[in-house]
């Protein structure tokens, strides 16, 4: 984030925001522009949890992984995003298993996680357990082989000599769908609707969606919402032009949010503050960042906050790599900030490795080491009226230390309240607190309990994290 782009937001954000306490700048969303999205009631407190078939176990199918489902209810998992459960390519395939997302047969399951009989179980056993379920959608391009490039070459993009092409230089494995065709487009549709029917999924994420029109995307989700209420999560992020187009192909104003879906990727804010743990921005960086943010979007939009993902811990390396000793801390900035949160398979593990992209590479979970760690991020996350996802009565309050390492911060509904505190430093912080919605506060991971108010001082651990739940008022004794 420039100094630049932040004083271009500077006035917005100021607009929009008085000082509340001694040291809280508290914030209230920008004026909405027209959103017409209305999110299912049941993802209103829920966290996403990424789920990669191929790797979660030995065997890799849908029935291994279903043995899962008790331990990610308990984990507090809300959504359950499924990578790509279809047929994948031959031709031109990379690695022995091929790429998840080179598409051969939109209408079918890959052998090699199970049957679709087993897929529509999974997912009733999830829904069983609360949770929902969404699977990943590849609209953009297929693999060479695909059912569509044998049937219906004309719906692909052609190059020069009339031959298919690659959406991307470097996506050699897959071949550009052509939406400028209407029978494509009937086609999309109808198969995403398939899914939603035959195997009672309830909604999607779609990959690179902003390569594919956004009339499509709405047009799609008007279809699919005759049936049932959907959640819909772009790969896409207005404020990260994706380093994969060239200059000038990238569109900040899709009004994906507004028309078509509940979410996008925060890419500029997963980027962000990996550069502010290497040391290559200020922690102040983060500010900056969420004053464009907000002033761009409500408060009731949902932006995705997460430090792992199937194509960062691939490509970019795991969060321990990447962040080092502020991955907890990372991790807890991403379930509490406002925002819709996700983990990806494996996190609960500690996992430190890069899984394979292309082949078989099972995840090891050694017990899942940080299994309690999540499960007390996300169900607080679940069950706390002031963390509900896109609710614009939930204030942010902004505390103001100094400290140049710390970032704290309370959300507060009412008298229901949290206060997070992360410290990216490699001493331990004591945090001036001042005045800060008065009251008893309990400490989610020690359980620690202790008064808050005015000169109150909280220590926060090197590269250490503490969140602390305001408790119920005791009931006032009744005078005789």
């Amino acid at each position: 984030m420039t100094l630049r782009l932040f004083l271009l937001a500077l006035p917005l954000l100021l607009a929009s925001c008085h000082s509340a306490y001694d040291n809280i700048t508290e914030c209230a969303p920008a004026a909405p522009p027209q959103y017409t999205i209305r999110h299912p009631q049941w993802a209103d407190s829920a966290s996403i949890y990424e789920v990669n078939i191929r790797q979660y176990t030995p065997e890799g199918t849908f029935k291994a992984f279903e043995q899962h489902l008790p331990r990610l209810q308990q984990m507090g998992v809300g959504i359950l995003w499924l990578m790509p459960v279809q047929p994948i390519g031959q031709l031109n395939r990379k690695g022995t298993l091929g790429s998840q997302y080179s598409i051969r047969d939109y209408r079918a399951v890959n052998p090699e996680f199970g049957t679709m009989a087993d897929l529509r179980q999974l997912v009733a056993e999830a829904h069983k357990r609360d949770m929902h379920v969404i699977l990943d959608w590849v609209a953009n391009h297929t693999s060479w082989d695909s059912q569509l490039a044998r049937q219906h070459p004309e719906w692909f993009t052609k190059g020069p000599q009339g031959r298919f092409v690659p959406p991307v230089h470097d996506w050699q494995d897959v071949i550009d769908l052509d939406y400028s065709k209407p029978e494509l487009r009937r086609y999309m549709q109808e198969s995403m609707a398939y899914w939603v029917r035959e195997a009672d999924f309830d909604g999607f994420r779609c990959d690179v969606a902003g390569l594919v029109p956004m009339d499509f995307w709405v047009q799609t989700r008007q279809l699919l919402e005759k049936r049932k209420p959907v959640f819909m999560l772009a790969e896409w992020d207005e404020l990260h032009s994706p380093p994969f187009l060239k200059k000038g192909e990238f569109d900040p104003n899709t009004g994906m949010l507004e028309k078509a879906f509940d979410a996008t990727y925060a890419l500029r804010m997963r980027y962000l503050l990996d550069s502010i743990s290497r040391g290559r921005q200020p922690l102040a960086a983060l500010d900056a960042y969420r004053a464009v943010e907000r002033s761009r979007y409500p408060a009731s939009a949902y932006l995705m906050y997460f430090t792992s993902s199937h194509d960062i811990n691939s490509w970019d390396g795991t969060e321990y790599e990447r962040l080092g000793k502020d991955a907890l801390p990372q991790a807890v900035l991403a379930a509490l900030l406002p925002g819709i949160p996700m983990v990806y398979s494996g996190q609960e593990a500690a996992l430190k490795k890069r899984l394979r992209f292309f082949d078989k590479d099972t995840i090891t979970w050694r017990g899942y080491p940080l299994q309690d760690f999540y499960t007390k991020l996300l169900q607080l996350k679940k069950r706390h009226p002031a963390l509900r996802n896109g609710d614009p009565a939930s204030q942010f309050a902004k505390l103001e230390d100094g400290s140049p390492k710390v970032y704290a911060f309370l959300r507060r509904k009412a008298k229901a309240a949290v206060l997070t505190a992360v410290n990216f430093d490699s001493q331990p912080h004591e945090l001036a607190l001042g005045i800060v919605a008065p009251g008893v506060y309990r400490e989610l991971f020690s359980g620690q309990v202790l008064r808050m108010g005015a000169g109150s001082k909280l220590l926060v651990p090197a590269h250490g994290y503490r969140v602390y739940e305001r408790l119920p008022d005791p009931p006032r004794q009744g005078l005789w």
